[in-house]
């Protein structure tokens, strides 16, 4: 009963019922999966962008981070006067080491170290090998030095010792042997301008100051040739004399020659 005395008619209850498909109008039907379409299509490259990121990652991660592609092998390729091991050890490279990480510049500058190595190049060959490409200095003349002959190349760098002259080395000799040497560098000079007639008659390049070079050939015969300066003009002047019979040539102001 209500209130007021009189009786309360029947409570309504609500329920929720889902429409039918029939329910929907066709319009909106096609308007609701044009619209799913559109949010799906908007979704898309975002989706495609944050997979390629994670796969980007991971790849990273695994390149990078991890040793699956590290150095297995440290290949070297032209090296007579150092070992493959000295080249290893030089490179510092430890084994594992994600190969997409090696300082290649560093480790040829490493390995460039090594007195007869002029120069390296370092290059990757995936998956785990390292490759060392070495050039080795040329020998050009031998120095005599406490019992031993020092091989220099044309700069002057003493890159190896042995017990005795090596075959088809000219002999020069200088005090202390070094690319910083200036009675080295003038010697070197001296080589490089003298004729093929010169060179098969040289013994060996005597340099006992910078201004007082001589050459000794065969036949016991000297060539006085005072400094470096005026090269290519003293040996074709020294070549052309080598006819005479004199025991010294002096073609140190090759302007005026004089021999005895």
């Amino acid at each position: 009963m209500d209130p007021g005395g009189g009786r309360r008619g029947p409570v309504r209850r609500w329920q929720l019922v889902r429409a039918g498909t029939d329910a929907v109008p066709p319009s909106t039907r096609r308007f609701m999966a044009r619209a799913r379409q559109r949010r799906m299509r908007a979704a898309l490259p975002w989706a495609v962008v944050a997979g390629v990121f994670a796969l980007a990652a991971m790849v990273g991660w695994t390149v990078f981070g991890t040793g699956l592609f590290g150095v297995r092998e440290v290949q070297v390729e032209g090296a007579e006067l150092v070992s493959s091991v000295q080249v290893r050890e030089a490179a510092a490279v430890p084994d594992d080491f994600p190969l997409a990480r090696v300082d290649l510049a560093g480790t040829a500058r490493r390995i460039g170290t090594l007195a007869p190595v002029e120069r390296a190049t370092v290059t990757r060959d995936w998956p785990g090998t390292l490759v060392v490409r070495v050039v080795e200095r040329t020998p050009v003349a031998a120095v005599p030095q406490n019992g031993a002959f020092a091989v220099v190349d044309r700069s002057g760098v003493v890159f190896r010792s042995l017990p005795r002259q090596p075959d088809g080395l000219p002999v020069v000799r200088v005090g202390r042997p070094g690319p910083e040497d200036p009675g080295t560098r003038a010697g070197l000079e001296v080589l490089a301008v003298l004729t093929p007639q010169l060179r098969g008659q040289l013994v060996e390049v005597t340099v006992e100051g910078l201004a007082r070079i001589s050459l000794r050939l065969r036949g016991d015969r000297t060539v006085v040739w005072g400094d470096a300066t005026r090269g290519a003009d003293k040996a074709r002047v020294a070549t052309a004399l080598l006819s005479r019979e004199a025991d010294t040539i002096d073609v140190s102001a090759p302007d005026v020659v004089t021999f005895k």
